[in-house]
C-alpha cells in the first residue's frame, strides 16, 4: 500500500513539473525517441532544459539519427546553438563524427558562419583537415561563402591550403568563382597556388573569367596569374572574347564611336523595316533581319554612360549630345507604321458606319497595296521595286479576295510593332507602356481578329502587365497546346546563340550525385552551378557509375521529386486526399528548410524548363500560389475537410440569429500558448455578420492556406522563378500547371501501342510483339509505370500522350528492338532513345517472366552499352 502511494506521488510530481514547464521532464529510454525530444531544444539552444533532461539519463550523445545520420552536435553546430554545443562536447560528443555525406559539425559551422561554434569545436580538437564525400573541407565552405574573418582564424590550423575536392578544386578556385575578393587575398597570403589547375585544367583565373568576376581576375593578374588553357584548349582570354564585350570595347574607345555605331545601326534598321512593309519582300527573311539589327542596336545603346540629369534625354554620349538622338532615323519607320494603321482604321470605321457600301476584301487589299507602293517610293527610304510591277500584280491576282493580303500585312505590321517595343524598352522603365505601343497593338489586333498575331509577334506583352491584361482573356481562350508552344518559345528565347560562344561540356559542368544522399548532394551541386549553365543543359552522373545522358537526367528528376516530399526533410505534408502534398507550416524544425524550399523550387523550375516530368502532385492551392491566383475556401478541404465543410455551411446559411459571436480573429497555438490572431486590423473587435461573412471566410482561408506558409511559398517561388518567369507561367491555370509538371497520371495502353515504333527486324505482325502487348495489358498500373520508367527513365507520360515522348535530341517515340535470344537473357533499354531491347523469347510466358524480373530488379542503375 505504501509502495503504491509512493509511486502515485512520484507520478503526480512528474505531471506537475511537466505541466508547469509545458514539456516532458524525463527522456524516453530509447535513443531514437529521446533524440527527437531533444532536437527542437538544441535548435533553440535551450541548454538548461537539455542539461536537465540529460542529467541521470543514459542517452548516447553520439547517437546518429535520420536519413543523413547526424548527431545532436551536428544540429547545434548547424544552428549556432553554442551553449548546447559546449554541453554536448563536455558530455563526450565526438567533434569529428561524419554524417552520411561525410560532413562533420565543423563543416556545418563553417558553411553557416557560426564563429563561436567553430571556436569551441577547435578547442575540443575538431580536425580541420577532414574532407566530406566530395572532398570538401571546412576552408572550402568558408571560401564558397566568402567568410574571410573566419578563414583568418581557421587557416592557421590547416596543413594544406591547396587541398582539393573531388573535382580538383581548391578553396581559391571557389572563392574566385564567387568573386570574394578579401577571401582570395587571404588565401593567396596563406600560400595558395595561384595557377593550380583542377581536373579539367581550369585555374583560379579561368574560374574568375568564366563567371564574370572582373575584380577577382584583376587581383589574380596583379599577383602573377598565367593565361593557362584548360584541357579543351580554352584560355581565360577566350572566355572574354564574346560579342557583348567586343561591342562594349569598340563603343567606348572614343567619344565619337558610340553615337556613330548607334546611328548606323538605326539607319540599317529603318531600311530593313521599310523593306519588311513591302509585300514584295520575303517576310521571314526581312522580319529576322529587322529584329536582329534592333536587338544589337538596343544592346549597344544600353552600354552607354548615364548623366545625373533626369528626363527623357538623361543618357548622354561623350559630346554631351542626348543619346536619344540616335533614335531619330527610326522615326521614319514609326511614322510609316502609324500611317498604315490610320489608313486601315479609317477604312474599317467607314465600313462599320455604312455597311451597305462596305468595301470588299479585294478593295481593302488594293488600299493596302497602294499604301505599300507609297511606302516603297517615299524619299525617306531606299527605292524598292513597285508593288504595281507586272510580276507583283500577277502574284496578287491569285487572291480570291483580300483576306490573304490583309493577313500578310498584319504580320508585317506586327513585326514592326515588336521592333518599336524593343526600342521603347531601352528608354523607359521595365513594365511601362508608351501610348503609341498600346495604340499600335490594339489597332492591329482589332482589324485582324487573329490570335496568332499575339503568339507570333506580341511577345512584349509578357513584359507589359498593363497591356497584357487587355489581351489575357484572348490568350487564355486559345488551345492549351498553342499556349504551351508560346510558353517554350519565349522561355528559350533568351538562350545565347550557339555560334557565338562555344563551350564544350567538361567535368565542371557535370552534376556528380551520390545516390545515398541524393537530396543533399543535388542541392550542393545545383548551388555550385550557374543558372545559365543549368539552362543550357543538364548533365548528371551518379557517383561510381559510368552512365550519362537524358535517361540518367530523367531518373535524377524522378528520384529527386520523391526526395522533396520525403518526411525526413519535413518540407511537405500529405494532404487529406492521400495523394497530393502541401508545404509544411512546421518545416522550421529543419534549420535549412527555407534553403531547401528554394532548392525544391529550382528543381521544379528546371524540370519545367527542360520539359522533364516530376513524380509529385501538389494540392490545388499550392499550384495557385505558384501561379499567383488567390486561394478559395474550397481549397481548405485539402488540409482540413471538416473545417472546409463548416466554412461552406456559414456561406450557405443565414447566421444573423445564431449567436455565434465570431470575430475577425482566430485562436492559434504559438509555441504552446494560445494567442488570438486578427484576420485584419482591429479584427478582434469586429463581429462576423451575414453581410461580411464572405470576407471572413476568404480571410480565414488565406490565413490557413497562405499566411501560415508564406515564408515557405516565398522561398519556393524564389527558386522557381530563377528559371520560369512569373509572366510566362500565368498563361495557365492550376489544372494545366499540374499537367505541365507531372504529365498524365494514367497510362493509356492503346495510345502507347499507336505511338510505338519497331526496329531490327520486329514489326506489328511478329508473334513476340503481339505477346508483348498482351503482357503489357495484363500488367498492373504500377508495373506499367515501372516499364515506362525502365525504358524512358521517367514514370510519367507527357501532356499529349506517348506521341510527345522526349529523347536525347528531341521527340523520340517508344521503340522496341529485336535482340537474339540466349538463355536467361533479360530485356535491356537505352533510355536516351526510349528503346526497349527485347530478346526473341520462345513463348509469352517466358517473355512475361523475364520482363518482370528486369522491371523489379533493373529499374535503377546505368552502365555503358
Amino acid at each position: 500500500m505504501e509502495r503504491a502511494m509512493e509511486q502515485l506521488n512520484v507520478q503526480l510530481s512528474r505531471l506537475t513539473r511537466s505541466l508547469r514547464r509545458a514539456r516532458t521532464v524525463e527522456l524516453p529510454e530509447d535513443n531514437e525517441t529521446a533524440v527527437y525530444t531533444l532536437m527542437p531544444m538544441v535548435m533553440a539552444d535551450q541548454h538548461r532544459s537539455v542539461s536537465e533532461l540529460l542529467l541521470n539519463s543514459k542517452f548516447d550523445v553520439n547517437y546518429a539519427f535520420g536519413r543523413v545520420k547526424r548527431s545532436l552536435l551536428h544540429i547545434a553546430a548547424n544552428c549556432g546553438s553554442v551553449e548546447c554545443l559546449v554541453l554536448l562536447l563536455k558530455r563526450g560528443a565526438n567533434p569529428n563524427y561524419q554524417d552520411i555525406s561525410g560532413c562533420t559539425p565543423l563543416h556545418l559551422a563553417a558553411r553557416n558562419g557560426q564563429k563561436k561554434c567553430m571556436g569551441k569545436l577547435l578547442e575540443y580538437n575538431a580536425d580541420v583537415n577532414i574532407c566530406n564525400n566530395e572532398g570538401l573541407t571546412a576552408i572550402h565552405w568558408l571560401a564558397v561563402n566568402g567568410r574571410t574573418e573566419l578563414l583568418h582564424d581557421l587557416v592557421q590550423h590547416v596543413t594544406n591550403v591547396d587541398v582539393e575536392d573531388a573535382m580538383g578544386q581548391t578553396a581559391l578556385h571557389v572563392a574566385c568563382q564567387n568573386g570574394h575578393k578579401t577571401t582570395v587575398l587571404c588565401l593567396l597570403d596563406s600560400g595558395a597556388d595561384i595557377n593550380r589547375p583542377n581536373v579539367s585544367g581550369a585555374t583560379p583565373l579561368y574560374f574568375a573569367c568564366s563567371h564574370g568576376q572582373r575584380d577577382t581576375a584583376q587581383i589574380l593578374l596583379s599577383r602573377g596569374a598565367k593565361y593557362l588553357a584548360d584541357k579543351n584548349g580554352i584560355t581565360p582570354l577566350d572566355l572574354c572574347v564574346q560579342l557583348r564585350q567586343v561591342l562594349e570595347h569598340v563603343s567606348q574607345q572614343s567619344d565619337g564611336h558610340y553615337p556613330r555605331i548607334l546611328t548606323s545601326l538605326a539607319e540599317v534598321a529603318t531600311t530593313n523595316g521599310h523593306k519588311l512593309l513591302s509585300l514584295s519582300s520575303s517576310f521571314d527573311a526581312q522580319m529576322k533581319s529587322l529584329l536582329r539589327i534592333v536587338r544589337i542596336f538596343c544592346h549597344v545603346f544600353c552600354l552607354g554612360p548615364s548623366s545625373p540629369n533626369s528626363g527623357n534625354d538623361m543618357c548622354y554620349n561623350g559630346n554631351k549630345t542626348p543619346r536619344s538622338q540616335v533614335f531619330k532615323p527610326l522615326e521614319l519607320l514609326w511614322h510609316s507604321l502609324d500611317e498604315w494603321l490610320v489608313l486601315i482604321s479609317t477604312e474599317l470605321d467607314r465600313n462599320r458606319k455604312n455597311p451597305s457600301s462596305s468595301s470588299s476584301g479585294s478593295e481593302i487589299a488594293s488600299l493596302l497595296l497602294k499604301q505599300c507602293e507609297a511606302t516603297d517610293n517615299s524619299g525617306s527610304a531606299p527605292k524598292i521595286p513597285s508593288l504595281m510591277d507586272p510580276q507583283i500584280v500577277i502574284e496578287t491576282e491569285v487572291y480570291a479576295d483580300g483576306e490573304d493580303v490583309i493577313s500578310m500585312t498584319a504580320n508585317r505590321l506586327s513585326a514592326v510593332i515588336q521592333a518599336f517595343y524593343m526600342c521603347c524598352s531601352c528608354q523607359m522603365p521595365q513594365g511601362c507602356v508608351c501610348v503609341e505601343l498600346s495604340s499600335f497593338s490594339c489597332h492591329t489586333f482589332e482589324y485582324t481578329k487573329n490570335p496568332r498575331i499575339i503568339f507570333n509577334h506580341f511577345h512584349f506583352l509578357l513584359e507589359c502587365p498593363e497591356l497584357m491584361s487587355r489581351f489575357m482573356h484572348i490568350i487564355k481562350g486559345q488551345p492549351f497546346k498553342d499556349r504551351c508552344e508560346w510558353f517554350y518559345e519565349h522561355l528559350l528565347a533568351g538562350q545565347p546563340d550557339s555560334d557565338m560562344v562555344h563551350r564544350p561540356v567538361n567535368e565542371n559542368d557535370i552534376l556528380l550525385i551520390h545516390r545515398d544522399s541524393i537530396f543533399r548532394s543535388s542541392c550542393e551541386m545545383v548551388s555550385k552551378s550557374t543558372n545559365e549553365k543549368l539552362k543550357q543543359g543538364i548533365a548528371v552522373r551518379f557517383h561510381g557509375e559510368e552512365g550519362m545522358g537524358q535517361g540518367v537526367v530523367r531518373e535524377w528528376f524522378d528520384i529527386l521529386s520523391n526526395e522533396i516530399i520525403n518526411p525526413d526533410y519535413a518540407l511537405f505534408t500529405q494532404s487529406a486526399d492521400g495523394t497530393t502534398f502541401q508545404p509544411n507550416s512546421n518545416s522550421s524544425v529543419n534549420p535549412d528548410h527555407l534553403n531547401y524550399f528554394r532548392f525544391a523550387g529550382q528543381i521544379l523550375g528546371l524540370a519545367l524548363y527542360h520539359r522533364q516530368l516530376v513524380n509529385i502532385y501538389f494540392t490545388r492551392s499550392f499550384y495557385k500560389h505558384i501561379l499567383g491566383i488567390p486561394v478559395s475556401y474550397q481549397d481548405v478541404s485539402s488540409i482540413d475537410p471538416e473545417y472546409a465543410k463548416n466554412l461552406q455551411w456559414i456561406l450557405d446559411n443565414d447566421i444573423s440569429d445564431l449567436g455565434l459571436e465570431l470575430t475577425f480573429s482566430v485562436e492559434t497555438d504559438v509555441f504552446g500558448a494560445m494567442e488570438e490572431v486578427p484576420l485584419k486590423p482591429g479584427g478582434t473587435s469586429i463581429l462576423v455578420t451575414q453581410d461580411n461573412k464572405a470576407e471572413y471566410v476568404q480571410l480565414v482561408t488565406e490565413l490557413r492556406m497562405t499566411r501560415a506558409i508564406q515564408p515557405q511559398i516565398n522561398a519556393f517561388l524564389q527558386g522557381f522563378h530563377t528559371f520560369i518567369p512569373p509572366s510566362l507561367i500565368q498563361l495557365f491555370d492550376e489544372y494545366e500547371l499540374e499537367l505541365l509538371l507531372s504529365g498524365m497520371p494514367e497510362i493509356d495502353v492503346q495510345d502507347w501501342v499507336r505511338n510505338t515504333e519497331y526496329t531490327s527486324g520486329y514489326d506489328t505482325q511478329e508473334p513476340i510483339i503481339q505477346w508483348f502487348w498482351e503482357v503489357v495489358k495484363s500488367l498492373t498500373q504500377e508495373e506499367r509505370v515501372l516499364l515506362l520508367q525502365f525504358v524512358t527513365g521517367s514514370s510519367r507520360v507527357p501532356h499529349g500522350g506517348f506521341a510527345f515522348l522526349m529523347g536525347g535530341s528531341g521527340l523520340q517515340k517508344f521503340t522496341v528492338a529485336a535482340v537474339a535470344f540466349t538463355s536467361n537473357l533479360l530485356p535491356t533499354s537505352s533510355t536516351c532513345i526510349n528503346m526497349l531491347k527485347l530478346p526473341e523469347y520462345p513463348s509469352q510466358e517466358v517473355l512475361r517472366d523475364r520482363l518482370l524480373v528486369a522491371l523489379h530488379c533493373g529499374s535503377y542503375g546505368y552502365t555503358m552499352a
